[in-house]
Formats: structure tokens, C-alpha cells, sequence
């Protein structure tokens, strides 16, 4: 799993509440059996104007050419609802993004996002809807958000503090997924196991 400490990249906002994980990656998409090439299916309701995904939605935010390579996303309260579907943050990073920031998250989505090494960050409302119009009024609009210090840097400069769970910040900035977390206690488990009692084994 690819770490996060820093990054500053181009942001995106998607200006709704309640997005959930069926308008994220829609249902027809989640017979593949690896994680790679959910991008393309990314919103693909709003993206596209067809079912097959051949005609582009020229009003949709992602599809706008001022937005190509945004590695941040920025939406309303209550992003990720819906279905448990791990799938979700899948398509989210291979389409390229890094961090979502929203006021709130469904919960089971914001556990399956830090497992797959995508931040979610909790700012207040009156925050995020500051980002989104800073990166509506500035072509090209940046943010820096920082694990390490637990801030999120706006266009503007402004910046703004989150707060997440230590042991999620520690898997996120040491790049470990569930597998590699408990490797990280590989010794300790060898040393246990010459220990215990042979009987035990």
C-alpha cells in the first residue's frame, strides 16, 4: 500500500451530500477480481450520457478539462453511504485521487478507504464549502493536505486542522494494509512462538 505523508495536488469538487458508493462505482462494474480498472467507471452515471461510457458529460466537474489530473476530491457531508462496498475507494484511486475531503463520512466507507490507503479528511462545512469556492474561482487551484502535522492547506493559504485515529494515521503514513500491519509484528510473533510449550503448537 503506497504511503501518505504530504501531498499537494489539484482539487475537484463534487458539490453534493449523500453521494454513496452505488453513484461512486455503479453495481455492473464489480465483477472484476482485481483492484485495478474500476477508474474508468468512476461516477459513471454522472460521467457519461450513455450507458456504454462513450459520450462524456461536458457539465460534470471531472470531465471538465480544467480539472484533468486532480489528485484531491472535494464533497458534501455524508460521502461513501450506502453499500459496504470496498470497491469504492478502489475506483477512487485508480482514477488518480489521493485524499477526499468532506464535513462527514459513512463510516464503513471511511474504515475501507484507510485500509486501501486513501485519506479521508473530516473538515467542518463552513471549511469544505471554503475550499470548493476557492477551486471554483481559481483555475488550476491546488491544496496541500499533511498527515504528519494533521492540516489541510487551502488556495488561499489558509490553513485548517483534522484530526484522525493514531492507528489509522499510523497505517496510512507507514503504508500498511491489514497484512502489512501485522507483518510489522512479524518478530514479535516469532519470539512468542519459540516460547509457548510444544504441546501448545
Amino acid at each position: 500500500m503506497q504511503a501518505f505523508t504530504t501531498h499537494t495536488g489539484l482539487a475537484v469538487a463534487i458539490d453534493s451530500a449523500n453521494i454513496d458508493t452505488d453513484q461512486i462505482i455503479p453495481k455492473q462494474f464489480l465483477s472484476k477480481v482485481t483492484r485495478d480498472g474500476f477508474g474508468v467507471h468512476l461516477f459513471h452515471d454522472w460521467r457519461y450520457l450513455d450507458d456504454a461510457g462513450e459520450q462524456n458529460n461536458p457539465e460534470f466537474s471531472l470531465n471538465q478539462a480544467r480539472y484533468q489530473g486532480a489528485s484531491i476530491l472535494l464533497a458534501q457531508e455524508n460521502f461513501g453511504c450506502g453499500s459496504s462496498r470496498e470497491h469504492a475507494p478502489w475506483a477512487l484511486q485508480d482514477f488518480g485521487l489521493r485524499a477526499i475531503i468532506a464535513p462527514s463520512f459513512a463510516d464503513i466507507f471511511y474504515g475501507n478507504a484507510i485500509n486501501n490507503g486513501l485519506l479521508p479528511v473530516k473538515l467542518t462545512a463552513e471549511q469544505v464549502q471554503l475550499l470548493i469556492d476557492e477551486v471554483a474561482a481559481e483555475e488550476g487551484a491546488e491544496i496541500n493536505v499533511d498527515l504528519s502535522a494533521l492540516t489541510v492547506t487551502s488556495p488561499s493559504g489558509s490553513t485548517f486542522d483534522f484530526t484522525i485515529a493514531e492507528s489509522a494515521r499510523h497505517k496510512l503514513l507507514n503504508g500498511l494494509d491489514a497484512i502489512g500491519l501485522t507483518l510489522s509484528f512479524e518478530q514479535s510473533i516469532a519470539d512468542y512462538e519459540t516460547q509457548i510449550p510444544s504441546w501448545y503448537r
